[in-house]
């Protein structure tokens, strides 16, 4: 892409008229939102690498076999249980580099829809776009902030892993 006129996204930091006022918060989360970055670029970059090279023996997570088609925009599924999905997860609540959050766990055992499958996505981080296989976009299922960071009103789409849904018929209406 060569005009940046084609996405809004880069221009969010000319467009935010500065760091949102937070009330005031606990010692342990000003702790944490001091960390996350050096954390999650770099920290928890080579605890993982230590993991995978190393320590994975007995632990590692449950690999749930996918042999049925990909999911497509329309297809109902059901997200797996709690215990399913925990099984597939590492020590950082992750499947193949995707995060499991915390506030996921409440769609567990429900039925949805799928708005879309994801192929490409703009990573916000360094303004890349990076492919995926294997991750769709569900109706409805929608970020509402962080419990470190608090609320965002901008409601990002979740990424789900096809490993922790399953395919079913169309619900009876």
């Amino acid at each position: 892409m060569t005009r940046m006129d084609e996405c809004q996204l880069p221009g969010v930091p000319r467009m935010a008229e500065g760091a949102a006022e937070m009330e005031p918060q606990p010692l342990l989360k000003r702790f944490k939102r001091l960390l996350a970055r050096p954390w999650n670029y770099w920290v928890k970059k080579w605890m993982k690498q230590g993991y995978y090279r190393y320590g994975r023996g007995k632990s590692a997570p449950t690999r749930v076999a996918s042999t049925a088609p990909r999911l497509q925009a329309g297809d109902w599924v059901r997200v797996r249980s709690r215990e399913e999905i925990q099984a597939t997860l590492d020590p950082w609540k992750e499947l193949k580099g995707c995060a499991f959050l915390e506030y996921m766990w409440q769609y567990c055992g429900t039925t949805q829809r799928v708005l879309k499958p994801v192929q490409r996505f703009l990573d916000e981080r360094d303004y890349k776009v990076k492919k995926v296989r294997g991750v769709v976009l569900l109706e409805g299922a929608i970020c509402q902030g962080t419990p470190v960071f608090g609320q965002c009103d901008r409601g990002c789409h979740l990424f789900w892993r096809e490993e922790w849904l399953e395919k079913i018929d169309a619900p009876a209406t």
